[in-house]
């Protein structure tokens, strides 16, 4: 077992849980370890904010230690470093949303994700940088800066997860957690090399909130660098609370990293690609992507094109007006004073004038697309077993750059139009996870993302196990790594 810090966190999460446990190596090890990753590569990426008081973390990793020598277990997360998206609330941290407005803000209460995962004996190190408010798929804000690509330091980490995304492929974190509304979850893991879950809608609790029945959009998820780690986290985070009337309860042992093997000969996958040429794509990316495709037929699985019947401008169009209004009614206080209007991101502000403009019957209308998308998937879900289809448009792009203003040939017009693809299972509510599609020839990560059907989060997860086995990509190290 190991007994160096870099031994320490070359370990999977699964395995580190399993160590502490075994009493092989003890938390304030573990502590230590992950301090000195983020000592040597934090400052090169600009991933892990907030950091904590060294001598109040060492203190709760030595409480730890007494209780697992007492024959006490908190849970899976028993001494294992975690640093909370800077997005949802965290007892007694600064929780900034990367706004100007929040520096300094400490929160009272956890996310109940949060309170999860604190429970089951996480140690909070800080917290993972995220855009302002989470907007935009490109982790910069003007509290903390840029957080910087895990593989090529001069690209996007994308967002809003980027600092989970960052800090988990550069072992600083064992795993980290996420949310994910526009692919928050899954376009930092394609560009950085690990593995994102967007969760069904409702899997995992969101909240509390102030607008319980109408967040649907956006849900808390994990990352890590291999499979088994998500599954882990999930038996964490996943299950109903009171608290949140859409969150769902899951049986017992609904996420076992064991029950993870499966045989896929013979199943049916439909690849989406670009949809039809609807989707702007940076010239290269799609090929990868595609020729990741190889590793599901390696399986034994049947991979044919799928053809969508949908008017996906429409479609576009129903998720820019359910978006705004979620946006405008989360950050309208914050709009209407003057003072703080102007510290707003322009996105923000662009978000929450669209969203005052809406009228009920345009919502209603974007209610009746968003209901016939979900039956679009599903009619494909009852052909094919599984949907795959690219995770990002665009390879990792410039740190300096607000936002690709142009993808191939087109003309983004919006801030996140370059992101179109993810909001193909948002619009669902289906389950979806990224998974990486290799590195091309400049060194830049590339993803795909597996949909399942209806609450089918544990199936999407083997079939990713099973495509990590056959790819061997989790098995890549981003050449910072090879620095220390």
């Amino acid at each position: 077992m190991p007994n160096l810090p870099a031994q320490i966190t070359d370990l999977s999460g699964v395995a580190l849980s399993a160590a502490i446990h075994a009493r092989k190596v003890s938390c304030v090890e573990v502590l230590h370890a992950y301090l000195a990753q983020i000592d040597a590569l934090n400052p090169q990426v600009n991933a892990i904010v907030a950091l904590q008081d060294r001598e109040t973390l060492l203190a709760q990793a030595q409480r730890l230690d007494l209780e697992m020598a007492q024959g006490c277990s908190r849970g899976l997360l028993h001494g294992i470093p975690q640093a909370p998206k800077d997005i949802l609330p965290v007892q007694g941290m600064v929780t900034t949303r990367g706004s100007p407005l929040f520096v300094g803000q400490v929160s009272e209460a956890d996310a109940i994700h949060f309170e999860r995962m604190r429970a089951s004996g996480a140690v909070f190190v800080g917290r993972t940088n995220s855009p302002e408010f989470g907007l935009g798929g490109h982790t910069y804000n003007p509290v903390y800066g840029a957080t910087r690509n895990a593989w090529v330091p001069t690209r996007s980490a994308g967002g809003s997860s980027g600092g989970a995304a960052v800090a988990t492929a550069l072992h600083m974190l064992p795993f980290a957690d996420g949310s994910d509304m526009m692919g928050s979850l899954r376009t930092p893991a394609a560009f950085n090399n690990v593995y994102g879950f967007r969760p069904s809608l409702g899997a995992v609790p969101y909240g509390p909130a102030e607008e319980l029945f109408l967040q649907q959009y956006s849900t808390n998820g994990p990352m890590a660098r291999n499979v088994p780690d998500l599954a882990l986290q999930m038996q964490v985070m996943a299950g109903g609370d009171a608290r949140t009337p859409l969150a769902r309860e899951w049986p017992a042992g609904a996420f076992p990293v064991e029950g993870l093997e499966r045989d896929f000969q013979g199943a049916h996958i439909g690849w989406l690609g670009d949809w039809g040429g609807h989707l702007a794509m940076e010239p290269g990316l799609l090929a990868q992507q595609e020729a990741a495709l190889e590793h599901f037929r390696s399986l034994g699985a049947v991979v044919e094109p799928a053809v969508l019947d949908f008017d996906l401008e429409q479609l576009w169009e129903a998720w820019l007006d359910l978006r705004s209004l979620q946006v405008a009614g989360g950050n309208l206080a914050l709009y209407t004073d003057p003072a703080k209007r102007s510290l707003l991101k322009p996105e923000a502000v662009w978000e929450i004038e669209r969203g005052m403009r809406l009228s009920g019957m345009r919502i209603y209308e974007a209610a009746k697309v968003r209901s016939s998308w979900y039956l679009q998937l599903q009619g494909l879900l009852e052909r094919f077993d599984y949907l795959v289809m690219p995770c990002t448009q665009v390879y990792p792009f410039a740190v300096e750059l607000d936002w690709p203003h142009t993808v191939g040939e087109r003309e983004m017009d919006t801030y996140h139009r370059w992101m179109e693809v993810v909001i193909a299972a948002t619009m669902a509510g289906l389950p979806a996870l990224a998974v990486p599609a290799g590195i091309n020839a400049q060194g830049l990560p590339a993803g795909i993302q597996i949909v399942g059907g209806l609450r089918a989060d544990w199936p999407v997860l083997q079939l990713g196990h099973a495509y990590d086995e056959a790819s061997g990509y989790s098995q890549l190290r981003s050449p910072l790594l090879e620095s220390i």
